[in-house]
């Protein structure tokens, strides 16, 4: 076989179609499956090789680079170096399970998002051994053949062998904005640019028009997005937004707690302390008030969220998403397909010029009754002769599969073929009784399709095609008493029943036949047999969902290019259409200017006959009037509207490679209710991630502040350096990961969506947080204070607010379970916090009664009095916590 090396790969574009073929040992069929597996050793996967995979051992090694657990392992030695040997040990053990903590939450985000990464690969249609077959793109091979459709995003680099009216973006690789035309035939020089290749398609370029086929000769690196590829290597990843504020937080909260920290050593230096505790005790409490862990840990949140979103048909590309997701006001959504099942479906026949026969059934399965006035209507020789005439005319064929019933063809002729199946008459029998001899073919001029057959009475044309069409090439109908002349006064009723049918919405289509010499003698002086009217019925679980997004305050908003009076019917009968809202047209919006647009907006619910140019253009308009924007598509148009939405949602099913690359979620299913479930999902992740750091922040103020105001009022150390890590090793850990997988609370969905522009703290989780942190601190200086006026020891004293300090925190966690509802709702909802909280009580029982922990740890068993005081001490947050909440309710917005 040839080298398909870089240095080669300049040279495909001099070389003819054929010529390519037989150096890469390929031909038009493509090769084997066999071959394909042969040299998929040799080459491997198609695709950028990316930084190389952190390994584990490198992030168990990477949690040691944290400047906190660096200083606080040095003071480890030191201290086991002057003798202080059981405090040395228990500091080490602490900071070693914290390292490991930290080394599971970033090794479960790096293989998390690997996961993400493999169901978001893409397919490509290739031809091997003659036959046509999807395969993921990473596993092509020099020598595929390549199939290119519109909106094709191009796998790899190929030659073309074949191209009809094929053109190509390649904005991405060569920044020229004017789509390249491509010419399989054409051979160029050496020297062209990668942008004048003209028989070359390129990956991670898109076709935007025509068809072509092409031999694969560079894959992965070897591409010419490879070789750009090689120069992006050291560019480090993009943080989300939300850890990027995250990051703030954390330098400015490090920045406050070593300016606290160096005062209370200070403090205690002065008063006598030795400086070398001091230092440890003030390391420690600097490594337990500084959250470094955060942004691992809400990327784990995102991801664990994201995959879960897959289960509900929802795959996010990008993390981000995620974060806005919970803040959609608007969803603008396309109709085919998302809204509607997108499969035709006769709702209503004219049958004999007068009697109008209703059609049960939904979809291309092939159930269904016929009614006449609410009756059962019999099925006749002249409704057999109908539907037997639209399913000759049509070339679509109705498939059982493991699925449901689909068609294979167009919508419009399935949905003949289906009706035809629910009165017995089958395509297949019926093709191999009366073969097609003839046929012009339906064109958007013509607006009919007409074919000729053999039959035993001699040759039939049967035609189809818009009613009015159809109907002005008929001198005669067909009726209960046979044929008849069609008078002006019978085209007329027959038109009115047409426009009838067409009014709600409707798509008609009328049939006829004639006996004819040739298929062009056909299309003139035919019997008109009747029409079909059909429509692509909406899905029937989006309705609920409509219901649904307007109890979370999300408007919504029909975009499609469909025509205006289908539009407006499927959005009636969604609902969608609600009261002071109107159906506006492309024209209607081009003779608006953006002011007005911007002002008559909220009234528009429907948007029908746009182009791509309007779907931006709205969706820029909602976004200036401060809506979140979810938007959706499927065709390459739908692409620049998708990218410019804060969510572009693809489908997965009828969508392009193009819009799933501009969207940063795709649609499994393609269904409107998948995406209320996913911002669903979004609402309860970022609930979530918020309520984690309430929780630890809030904890954290709680420690800081006990520190703080005991060194302020010179009262002796309230808890060793060894208590401090163990408090913020047992909160921040399973109890605070617990949060981080809350169950959702009922209302999650009843909410307005929250302002983008709050993040996080809002003025509520900061108010709870605060004052949950304050209370914490007056608590246990109280605590500390009375017990040492009691007569206590100063190691009875710092053991009962140790305790007390780890149980406000547990009460706290299940306290900060939401920001706004009370604890005593479904306060034990969370079985891993409970779990949690369960397991942590256990060791702190430890800790406190077995003999070899109390010396390292300086505690010393408690009388059941001291935890009467203790427990009552504690709980005394939650009153405090639901007084707060109260206050919430009352006077701060939910979206605040």
């Amino acid at each position: 076989m040839a080298t398909l090396g870089p240095s080669s790969a300049q040279a495909w574009h001099t070389k003819s179609a054929p010529e390519v073929l037989k150096m890469v040992k390929s031909k038009n069929g493509g090769i084997s499956d066999d071959e394909a597996t042969k040299r998929f050793q040799i080459y491997g996967y198609n695709q950028l090789v990316v930084a190389a995979r952190v390994s584990p051992l490198q992030i168990f090694f990477d949690q040691f680079k944290n400047i906190l657990i660096v200083i606080l392992l040095v003071a480890t030695v030191l201290s086991g170096l002057l003798g202080h040997g059981v405090e040395a040990i228990a500091i080490g053990a602490i900071v070693l399970f914290a390292v490991v903590l930290g080394f599971v939450q970033e090794f479960r985000a790096e293989r998390a998002l690997e996961a993400l990464q493999e169901l978001a690969a893409p397919l490509a249609v290739v031809l091997r051994s003659g036959v046509e077959q999807e395969v993921p793109a990473r596993e092509l091979v020099p020598g595929d053949i390549i199939i290119i459709s519109v909106g094709d995003r191009i796998p790899a680099d190929a030659r073309l062998i074949e191209s009809v009216n094929l053109k190509i973006e390649e904005a991405a690789l060569t920044g020229e904005s004017v789509c390249v035309e491509k010419d399989a035939n054409s051979t160029v020089a050496l020297t062209a640019p990668v942008g004048d290749r003209h028989n070359m398609v390129f990956a991670g370029t898109s076709s935007s028009y025509g068809r072509g086929r092409a031999v694969v000769v560079a894959t992965g690196m070897n591409t010419e997005f490879g070789r750009i590829a090689h120069l992006l290597q050291n560019v480090q990843k993009e943080e989300t937004p939300l850890q990027k504020n995250l990051d703030r937080v954390g330098k400015s909260l490090t920045k406050a707690a070593f300016v606290i920290v160096l005062m209370i050593v200070l403090l205690g230096v002065l008063r006598g302390q030795p400086i070398l505790e001091m230092l440890i005790f003030g390391i420690a409490l600097a490594v337990a008030v500084v959250p470094e862990a955060l942004p691992a840990v809400v990327t784990i949140s995102l991801a664990i969220g994201v995959q879960r979103m897959v289960k509900r048909h929802a795959l996010v590309r990008h993390l981000p998403a995620v974060e806005t997701l919970g803040c959609t006001t608007i969803i603008c959504s396309d109709k085919t397909g998302t809204l509607t099942k997108d499969e035709m479906t006769v709702r209503k026949m004219l049958v004999d010029g007068a009697v109008v026969v209703d059609v049960t059934g939904s979809g291309y399965e092939p159930k269904g009754e016929f009614l006449a006035g609410g009756k059962a209507y019999a099925v006749n020789e002249r409704l057999r002769a109908l539907v037997q005439a639209a399913v000759l005319c049509s070339d679509a064929r109705l498939m059982s599969t493991e699925k449901g019933w689909d068609v294979s063809g167009d919508p419009t002729e399935g949905a003949l073929v289906v009706v035809a199946k629910k009165t017995g008459v089958e395509k297949e029998l019926l093709d191999e009784q009366f073969p097609r001899i003839a046929e012009i073919p339906f064109t958007s001029e013509r607006k009919r399709m007409t074919t000729l057959h053999k039959t035993t009475e001699g040759a039939v044309a049967y035609g189809k095609g818009a009613a009015e069409v159809i109907l002005a090439a008929c001198t005669h109908y067909e009726s209960a008493n046979g044929k008849k002349p069609l008078t002006p006064k019978m085209r007329a009723a027959i038109l009115a029943t047409t426009e009838e049918f067409a009014s709600n919405a409707l798509r008609v289509m009328g049939v006829a036949s004639r006996r004819a010499m040739d298929v062009n003698e056909g299309e003139s002086g035919m019997t008109f047999l009747g029409l079909f009217a059909m429509i692509d019925p909406p899905r029937t679980e989006v309705k609920s969902a409509i219901v649904q997004c307007r109890k979370a305050g999300i408007d919504l908003m029909m975009i499609t290019g469909d025509h205006p009076i289908t539009a407006e019917a499927i959005a009636r009968e969604l609902t969608l259409l609600g009261p002071g809202k109107r159906v506006v047209t492309g024209i209607e919006l081009d003779a608006m200017t953006n002011e007005e647009l911007a002002k008559k907006i909220g009234g528009i619910g429907v948007c029908a006959r746009v182009s791509p140019e309007h779907k931006l253009r709205i969706v820029e308009v909602l976004q200036r009037n401060g809506h979140v924007v979810a938007m959706t598509g499927d065709g390459v148009n739908d692409a620049p509207a998708l990218k410019k939405a804060n969510i572009g949602i693809a489908m997965g099913i009828t969508g392009t490679d193009v819009t799933k690359e501009a969207g940063a979620m795709t649609l499994t299913d393609d269904n409107f209710a998948s995406i209320v479930a996913a911002v669903e999902e979004g609402r309860i992740i970022f609930g979530n991630i918020k309520k984690y750091l309430m929780y630890l922040l809030s904890s954290n103020i709680g420690e800081i502040g006990l520190m703080t105001v005991t060194s302020l009022l010179g009262l002796p150390l309230p808890l060793s350096a060894v208590q401090i890590l163990y408090v913020n090793l047992a909160t921040d850990g399973l109890p605070a990961l617990a949060l981080a997988v809350d169950p959702p609370t009922s209302d999650v969905m009843n909410r307005p969506p929250r302002n983008l522009s709050n993040g996080i703290f809002s003025r509520s989780v900061i108010a709870l947080m605060v004052t949950g942190g304050i209370w914490s601190t007056i608590v246990n200086v109280s605590l500390l204070i009375w017990a040492q006026q009691s007569g206590r020891s100063t190691i009875e004293a710092m053991t009962m607010v140790f305790v007390s300090l780890a149980l406000i925190q547990f009460f706290k966690a299940y306290n900060f379970r939401s920001d706004r509802t009370s604890v005593f709702v479904h306060p034990f909802a969370n079985k891993w916090l409970n779990r949690a909280v369960a397991w942590e009580l256990l060791l702190l029982a430890l800790v406190i009664y077995i003999p070899a922990f109390q010396k390292p740890f300086s505690t010393l068993a408690l009388s059941a009095t001291d935890w009467l005081i203790i427990v009552l001490s504690a709980l005394s947050v939650v009153p405090v916590l639901e007084i707060a909440k109260y206050f919430i309710r009352k006077n701060i917005n939910p979206v605040e």
